[in-house]
């Protein structure tokens, strides 16, 4: 399967332009790509938005580093983040606190950053928009089970 990926795609509920905002100050993303409602080559099939959604983004390309996430408004004002966690790998203990303190900013810990059994800084927080991450140095190796 050369050539496969795996994205997440994330629907705002019509907070879709602040959290691009948001992701480009808090981790430094990029906006690769994006697309209105009303600019879509193709007619919104009729009822499928909410009132008022015609200036919403249809669609956006957010990176990150080296990943991609990709990003919509929806089609309603409902975002559903549930059952899963945006895991964000940082290369020192200083980067993943900048980034841990932005992605607090509006948000809530979960968990302190702390050394882990795996690294030596973890940390989980909820964003503004009530999604999931969690925030970890990446270290050289996985750890070992002992014997």
């Amino acid at each position: 399967m050369s050539g496969t990926e795996i994205q997440p795609y994330l629907f705002f509920g019509g907070r879709c332009d602040e959290a691009i905002a948001f992701y480009r100050e808090a981790l430094g993303a990029q906006l690769d790509f994006l697309m209105r409602y009303h600019e879509s080559p193709d007619p919104v099939p009729e009822g499928m938005l909410a009132p008022g959604f015609e200036n919403k983004v249809m669609h956006a390309t957010i990176r990150v580093g080296n990943a991609c996430f990709m990003a919509s408004d929806g089609c309603d004002d409902k975002a559903r983040f549930e059952g899963f966690r945006i895991s964000l790998g940082l290369p020192d203990e200083a980067a993943a606190g900048r980034a841990f303190a932005a992605l607090t900013e509006g948000g809530t810990v979960d968990m302190p950053l702390m050394k882990t059994f795996w690294s030596p800084c973890f940390g989980m927080v909820t964003d503004r928009f009530g999604l999931g991450w969690m925030v970890t140095v990446n270290t050289a190796a996985p750890p070992t089970p002992a014997d």
